[in-house]
This record gives structure tokens, sequence and C-alpha cells, in this order.
């Protein structure tokens, strides 16, 4: 269950929806997201990736990538994705422009798709017009969310450790 993921009375939790597993920008995501788990860690807040697709495309990403077992999950139905209302659909993939914040981070898109590979891709190809979003969850409160526009249009990272991870000033 997506709630038995972290303590939900006070764990902190950065839930990360990629896209799909086999979308490179979903594996630049990824690659940004495993460089900061030890900031994430530090602050006690538990890191959770979720893309769609089954698990053996998830394992793809993991172990090409790589990234850790313990914080990516398959959703292959997208139940998480329709829970939190992300945008779905041709237009938001391929022609939003928002999308385009993606040629900003060419070098680091180029580098996290070193050992890429296209069979990561959902067999149900529905799902590739699936778009993500980031999250952060104070144990059962929702503290931070946004919805990814287009394609590779994902949340600042400093907005999210900002969130989740600055220590409080006494």
């Amino acid at each position: 269950m997506f709630k038995d993921l972290w303590d939900q009375n006070q764990g902190v939790a950065v839930v990360a929806l990629l896209r799909h597993f086999g979308c490179p920008c979903c594996w630049e995501l990824a690659s940004t997201l495993k460089e900061s788990k030890a900031r994430f860690d530090s602050a006690g807040v538990k890191l959770i990736a979720v893309g769609v697709g089954a698990p053996d495309k998830a394992r793809m990403l993991a172990e090409r990538l790589p990234f850790p077992m313990d914080c990516l999950y398959a959703d292959p139905d997208r139940k998480a994705y329709d829970t939190l209302d992300l945008y779905y659909g041709f237009g938001r993939t391929f022609f939003n422009p928002a999308s385009s914040k993606v040629l900003s981070r060419f070098d680091a898109l180029r580098k996290a798709v070193k050992n890429y590979t296209i069979e990561a891709t959902p067999d149900g190809r529905s799902g590739v017009l699936q778009q993500g979003g980031m999250f952060v969850f104070r144990g059962k409160e929702l503290v931070y969310a946004r919805k990814d526009e287009g394609t590779g249009d994902h949340a600042p990272l400093d907005d999210v450790f900002d969130v989740c991870c600055k220590v409080p000033v006494a």
C-alpha cells in the first residue's frame, strides 16, 4: 500500500512520479534524485520514485542507471497518477511548451541516458502519454504538490528541499 511506504504520523516523504521507465527525461530526473538521496537521508526524508510500467521495466532503469531499488516502485495501472490527477495525453506529452525546459539540461540528460534502453518503455503504449509530478508528505498531510506540465518539466529540487529538508531556525 502506498500509505505504508513512510511513517504516517510524523514521517516526511518525497514522492516523485516519473512518466514511465522508458522516458529519457525520467532517467535524468532519477539520476538527479539518486545524486540527492544522501541529502534526503540526512534530513530523515524518505525518497520514493514511482514510474508507469511493470516491475521488470523498473528493474531495467534501476540496474542500468543505476538507481536504488529500495526507493523505486512500479505502477503499471497508473493508479497513483489517477488518484493525484496528473496530466495525461498526446498534446501534453509532445506539444506542451513546458517540455522545452529539457533543452537547458541537455548535458545532464545525455549523461543520464548513457546506459538507456527503450526496452524499459511500458508494454501498454498508452502509458507513454502520462505526465509525472512531485509531492511531499509530512505524515498524512500533503505539504507540496507540483504536476509536470509537459515531458521533462520537473519540479525544481531546490523547492522540494525547501519544503522538506530545511532545518527549522530556533
